[in-house]
């Protein structure tokens, strides 16, 4: 959004905001992705719609689900919310590899693999890295292909990493037990300044939500009442320190 070369150049100061929403973004993945292992949605609707009270057993077991400990996770992109990922996916007692979608990757806490190796042995692969010409559409068709079957994938990241189509396709063939997104590839290409413009012009909606698999939010990972007080207070602090002549913490320009 902003032309930092030309800020560069006419010594123009710029501060963003980094590593406001982490906790935020890694929790809101562990929510559905767990929300997606145990079927909540399928049992809480079976208890609500009252089939629970009127059968004769004290359980019910029409959607086998799985465990988190002794699985393995894959995770795209190792940068802070990538980490928070980690942390919280070994504390469930998983295996976590991931893949420098950078490639300049300095982690050493966990396995790095090759996207390949990660696709074809991860029970669950979530993305967590920026939307770049090298990173667009880098789950598609043919990465999907390379995924085992029954896994998982939750994208809280950038809707552009994932070709919607061969997205659909792969949830036809039932590659994935299910699938978690809150960011959407038609974000990409959206107006913020017209008004008018609606956020999904295209049938993308109505076509993901026809799979009893799919959950779907509303781009909402960043949104914690802490996250967005954070990014408040930092862009308060970086206007203070450049009127003050401060050094900025968080400066972007050289």
């Amino acid at each position: 959004n902003v032309d930092i070369p030309y800020c560069q150049t006419h010594d123009i100061a710029v501060a963003n905001v980094s590593n406001y929403c982490t906790e935020a973004v890694a929790q809101h993945t562990f929510a559905m992705a767990l929300f997606l292992l145990e079927k909540l949605s399928h049992y809480d609707n079976y208890v609500k719609s009252g089939e629970y009270q009127s059968q004769r057993r004290f359980s019910n077991f029409d959607i086998p689900f799985t465990e988190l400990a002794g699985k393995t996770w894959g995770i795209v992109g190792m940068g802070n919310i990538g980490h928070a990922v980690a942390k919280i996916a070994t504390a469930f007692g998983c295996k976590v590899i991931f893949y420098s979608a950078s490639g300049h990757s300095t982690c050493t806490d966990y396995p790095q693999v090759d996207l390949d190796t990660l696709l074809q042995t991860s029970d669950f692969v979530s993305l967590h890295c920026p939307l770049t010409e090298e990173t667009k559409h880098m789950i598609n068709a043919d990465t999907i292909a390379k995924m085992k079957d029954g896994v998982i994938l939750v994208n809280t990241s950038r809707g552009g990493l994932i070709r919607t189509d061969d997205l659909i396709e792969g949830i036809r063939s039932h590659k994935f037990f299910a699938v978690g997104l809150d960011v959407y590839e038609e974000e990409t290409d959206f107006v913020y300044e017209d008004m008018s413009e609606k956020i999904m012009p295209t049938s993308l909606i109505q076509r993901l939500l026809s799979f009893p698999t799919v959950t779907m939010t509303s781009h909402q990972g960043f949104f914690t009442e802490e996250a967005l007080t954070n990014i408040a207070e930092t862009t308060l602090q970086n206007a203070r320190d450049f009127m003050e002549g401060n050094e900025l913490k968080n400066k972007v320009t050289a």
